[in-house]
């Protein structure tokens, strides 16, 4: 029976961190069950956390065509094995760096099972334009929000379950540096991912002038390509001029985009700096 999500929220017996039910590095990535990433601004802990889940056990190399630095490593929680993705920092997904469009282009065509998106738990309103990005993407989505002893010491006091609500996603307290939370964040995402949760996102209202252009032009884009995951979004980029997404029409470039398997040239290495 699916469960709300917003009983991740509350009291639990189980330990905060969980960390004997989380094997960092003990998933090799040929045998991953769930295909997971982590995204976020710059300076959120989002590489942090993707260390603390890896144990430093990762495969690192650059995205295709591009000097950028990918990292993925495997861990294991519970009895599933997990891939996870350390996607750059950007502060949204509108293309305008070679990172917003690494980024925007694995949530959009390699379908992760979740998305774990960090926010700056001091800087929230900050944080909200990325996020409300990926969640007009993706439904898969958990936030973690990191850096809550920083917002402590400071004195600031969020609402985590207000923002839950808000947002239509679980959203965990977390301190990846020292582990706190990452117990009941892996839990939601286990959740999420296993199907004992929905989410309902929160999504941009469009007036009906608009929604009709929208309905038209996804209907236009799953004619053309109907195995394009997304179009919906894709639609709302195309008429807001994306240069980058025409371009990948002209150039037939989305026919590629949406494979799921690329090329990546990666080498293993024992340690990726946060």
């Amino acid at each position: 029976m699916i469960t709300n999500f917003k009983r991740l929220l509350g009291q639990s017996n189980s330990c905060d961190t969980c960390s004997q039910h989380i094997e960092s590095g003990g998933a090799e990535l040929s045998q991953q069950h769930y295909l997971i990433t982590v995204a976020g601004n710059p300076n959120t802990g989002k590489s942090t956390l993707f260390n603390g889940l890896t144990g430093l056990k990762q495969h690192v190399g650059n995205w295709p065509g591009k000097t950028v630095m990918r990292a993925e490593g495997g861990f294991r929680y519970g009895t599933e094995n997990y891939k996870i993705v350390d996607l750059p920092g950007t502060y949204s997904l509108l293309a305008g760096s070679v990172e917003e469009e690494i980024a925007r282009d694995f949530i959009l065509f390699e379908d992760p099972d979740a998305v774990i998106v960090v926010m700056d738990a001091t800087a929230v309103e900050r944080n909200l334009n990325l996020t409300l990005q990926i969640l007009e993407i993706t439904d898969h989505v958990v936030v973690a929000l990191n850096l809550m002893d920083e917002a402590r010491r400071k004195g600031i006091t969020i609402d985590h379950k207000g923002l839950s609500k808000e947002l239509g996603v679980p959203v965990i307290p977390t301190v990846a540096r020292t582990g706190e939370g990452i117990g009941y964040l892996m839990q939601a995402v286990s959740d999420l991912v296993e199907g004992r949760i929905q989410t309902n996102p929160r999504r941009i209202q469009l007036d009906h002038v608009l929604e009709e252009m929208v309905n038209e032009l996804v209907y236009e884009i799953k004619k053309s390509f109907p195995h394009l995951k997304n179009s919906r979004w894709i639609a709302l980029r195309l008429l807001d001029g994306d240069s980058s997404i025409y371009k990948a029409f002209e150039t037939g470039e989305i026919e590629d985009l949406f494979k799921k398997v690329h090329p990546y040239d990666l080498k293993s290495t024992a340690e990726n700096p946060a």
